[in-house]
């Protein structure tokens, strides 16, 4: 924590939580992660990347929006993950001052509709329709948000495309009014909560997601079992955890190539977003049963 005295802010400032909810692959890290302009959140093409509630901080010249990044919401899987992931969706809407809801343009199924029924009538809600970039006919999106607005009524509705970066300011715009007044949350230059820990690990289940096949991720974790800096070098020993020993082989791949490419892309980004050195080593251990197993899911770092 800063020992710095902040800054005065002006008079009519506001300052609040916003979180992010929606179902999964809708975008809605990518939303948090333009919105903030800095990689916080995870991203790849295959749905449920993001398992954890990140932070990310915009702070402007009258007004600072603590966003909350969710996990999508699961309807079909029952494990004890995604029962925290759930519990973590609904947790996260009952302490914010405004929601965004992520809805895919002209994509409304059931799943979206269970992320409706858990979105509090006390709580003013900003409509963000993604993926417009990808809409050819425009026309098409007045009768999908009357469609979508008959299951309540929306402080705003934004269409916007995150990937693009289209209408994000005007987003920011429309959730500023129903923020309370008052001063800054967190200091000007912070722009997470989260630890460089928890951010080295999820950026490396992310490179977990992007390069191996459609079914492994989603039985791999990735545990930090030791973080340090010294004279500017970060030292990060991590885990992957996985279910199985062949999956253990998938990981580490022909002659180990596949987890070098892995923990190479990983430590690239740590850099980047950390703006120093990092040494990275990455190892595989069979865990079975990691994802039903609370006090290891705890230990990692989700939330009950």
């Amino acid at each position: 924590m800063s020992l710095r005295p902040a800054p005065e802010v002006p008079p009519g400032y506001r300052a609040g939580h916003v979180a992010i909810v929606g179902r999964p692959n809708v975008g809605k890290s990518t939303l948090l992660n333009r919105c903030v302009g800095s990689k916080l959140s995870i991203t790849s093409r295959r749905p449920q990347t993001t398992r954890h509630r990140i932070t990310g901080i915009v702070t402007r010249v009258d007004a600072q929006i603590v966003f909350v990044d969710t996990p999508g919401y699961q309807t079909g899987h029952k494990s004890a993950l995604n029962r925290m992931m759930n519990r973590s969706v609904a947790a996260s809407l009952k302490e914010v001052d405004a929601v965004v809801w992520v809805v895919e343009a002209l994509k409304y199924d059931e799943r979206d509709g269970a992320v409706a029924g858990l979105l509090p009538p006390q709580v003013p809600v900003v409509l963000a329709i993604n993926k417009t970039d990808r809409v050819r006919d425009k026309r098409l999106l007045l009768p999908f948000i009357g469609q979508l607005a008959r299951h309540r009524e929306f402080a705003a509705v934004v269409p916007v495309s995150a990937s693009k970066g289209t209408q994000v300011d005007e987003l920011l715009d429309a959730l500023l009014p129903l923020l309370p007044e008052g001063p800054r949350l967190h200091d000007m230059d912070e722009i997470t909560t989260a630890s460089e820990r928890f951010l080295a690990a999820d950026l490396l289940r992310e490179k977990l997601f992007r390069l191996l096949g459609d079914e492994l991720p989603y039985a791999v974790a990735v545990e930090v079992e030791l973080f340090s800096l010294s004279g500017g070098m970060r030292r990060i020993h991590a885990a992957v955890l996985v279910e199985k020993e062949g999956q253990k082989a998938i990981v580490i791949g022909k002659r180990g190539e596949k987890l070098k490419a892995i923990a190479t892309q990983a430590r690239q980004d740590m850099e980047r977003l950390f703006g120093g050195k990092v040494y990275l080593e990455v190892w595989v251990k069979v865990k079975s049963g990691w994802a039903d197993n609370e006090a290891t899911l705890k230990r990692l770092g989700y939330e009950s």
